[in-house]
């Protein structure tokens, strides 16, 4: 985790119940299934937050509702709010959920992420940089951020 915070003093919030999701009816095997808001909200929520040791979900910078889902289309968006306006992690967090949405996702889906609109004081810098293919492909060569984005996305056992 990182030595200064930017945030000392986080508001916590409870996490949502796990709800049941009911078994795909899929007529074969090569059917693809379909994937919802819930599902992918299931994927991000436990990602940690790179300053502090709770979920993304806890510190509300993530909530179901900002998740995007056209699954026609292989179209997802994510919509994440920093903690604080001038959040230097905001970039890693951005990166986290790209990551862990490459990992999970069928490649066939376009994953956009964006920061929420007037949350953070270099919000269109951010949303490029994490928009833009060649910066994510060079942000993940470099060994200390992907350390950085593995340590986020490792389970959490508590």
């Amino acid at each position: 985790m990182v030595s200064e915070l930017i945030n000392a003093n986080p508001i916590v919030y409870e996490k949502k119940e796990r709800r049941d999701r009911s078994a795909p009816s899929v007529a074969d095997e090569y059917t693809a299934e379909p994937i919802d808001q819930l599902e992918i909200f299931d994927h991000i929520r436990d990602i940690k937050d790179p300053e502090h040791p709770y979920s993304l979900e806890e510190l509300k910078v993530i909530t179901e509702d900002a998740v995007e889902v056209k699954d026609e289309r292989s179209y997802v968006r994510v919509t994440f709010t920093p903690t604080v306006e001038h959040c230097s992690m905001a970039t890693i967090i951005g990166l986290c959920l790209r990551v862990k949405l490459m990992r999970c996702l069928p490649s066939r889906y376009k994953v956009d992420i964006r920061i929420a609109p007037g949350s953070h004081v270099t919000e269109a810098a951010v949303n490029k940089q994490l928009n833009d293919k060649e910066r994510v492909a060079a942000a993940l060569e470099n060994p200390n951020l992907v350390d950085m984005v593995d340590e986020c996305l490792a389970p959490s056992y508590a």
